[in-house]
């Protein structure tokens, strides 16, 4: 989205405003202006003449403009009806030099989580990948992880879904059943102690001190029906219906700017939502398996796992949540 466009909006969003008014605020012509407006109406806004100026009246349902309107981060959106990965693109714009920016897309062919796991990603879901300029340690990339699952669980909490947070990077909706959890890969019907609504993947490029630049990227089941989701998966549409998909990628984004923005509200806000703390869990580092009850995350996002031996510091892994003993 060209910059008039996005000042035109910004302006739209503070109320009915005049031609005349919108042309010097932007420092265009009025002719500009009229041809702006009618690009965002061929977008899918309804522009209305008042007596007092042209007015947003209604805002389409997705795409770059209508998810950067009204949103209060400063994030630019580069909208794809499809597109391989949206992890994939976000890193050629950081390559390129570009931050803040939010790759989204309707759907993605190629989408993965961690290790490279596959990741359906089916239209009416959120699939976005956001470009940031952190000025934080290489260390402390986990904190952000963090902070995007406390983002994403904010956005569902507003819609009235109960989402939890397991350790280090799902959001799940809790089950009745006691069933221990599983990976991509193992029998589904063996359950993970929630049902899956969302994964987040994080990719960087830096130096131990520095991060040249770090991008998060969020899978998040919107309007989905079950019959399209994997086993193990759930969706917002079917914890509570179908919901506003912009509104809810507009509250992931705010929350996340925020929280980048206060990185010492992180930690507590992450436990005050996890599944995973005191839970007995059993965690696969890749080196070995440490089991035992989950009692903490440390900053900048290591779990605390009070095993046999004493505690033990796990900074990376694939988590369990194990039946009770």
């Amino acid at each position: 989205m060209n910059e008039t466009r996005r000042e035109l909006l910004s302006a739209f969003a503070e109320g009915p405003i005049s031609g005349p008014a919108l042309a010097e605020k932007l420092g265009v012509s009025r002719a500009a202006v009229w041809k702006q407006v009618e690009a965002l109406r061929d977008d899918g806004f309804a522009i209305e003449s008042t007596d007092d100026g042209y007015a947003i009246t209604a805002v389409p349902d997705y795409g770059a403009a209508a998810i950067e309107y009204e949103l209060d981060a400063p994030y630019t959106v580069e909208y794809h009806d499809s597109i391989g990965s949206t992890n994939d693109r976000a890193r050629e714009l950081a390559a390129d030099g570009d931050r803040d920016v939010v790759v989204v897309a309707d759907e993605q062919t190629g989408g993965r989580g961690r290790l490279e796991r596959s990741w359906d990603s089916p239209p009416g879901g959120i699939w976005a990948s956001t470009v940031l300029d952190p000025s934080l340690p290489a260390a402390h990339v986990p904190l952000v992880t963090l902070a995007a699952g406390v983002a994403v669980v904010d956005a569902c909490r507003a819609v009235g879904v109960d989402a939890t947070l397991k350790w280090p990077n799902d959001v799940l909706v809790d089950d009745d059943s006691e069933g221990g959890d599983v990976d991509e890969g193992d029998d589904p019907a063996d359950d993970r102690g929630g049902r899956k609504l969302s994964g987040i993947l994080t990719e960087m490029e830096g130096e131990a001190d520095r991060v040249s630049w770090l991008l998060v990227g969020i899978g998040l089941n919107v309007n989905i029906a079950g019959d399209a989701l994997p086993a193990g998966a759930t969706s917002l549409q079917e914890q509570v219906g179908a919901v506003d998909r912009r509104a809810v990628l507009q509250t992931i984004l705010e929350s996340l700017s925020t929280l980048v923005a206060d990185p010492d509200t992180v930690i507590e806000q992450w436990r005050a939502y996890s599944s995973t703390l005191g839970r007995t869990v059993r965690v696969d580092t890749g080196r070995e398996q440490i089991e035992g009850e989950a009692v903490d995350v440390q900053f900048p996002g290591a779990l605390v796992v009070d095993t046999d031996s004493g505690e033990q510091i796990v900074h990376a892994g694939d988590c369990e949540h194990l039946r009770p003993a």
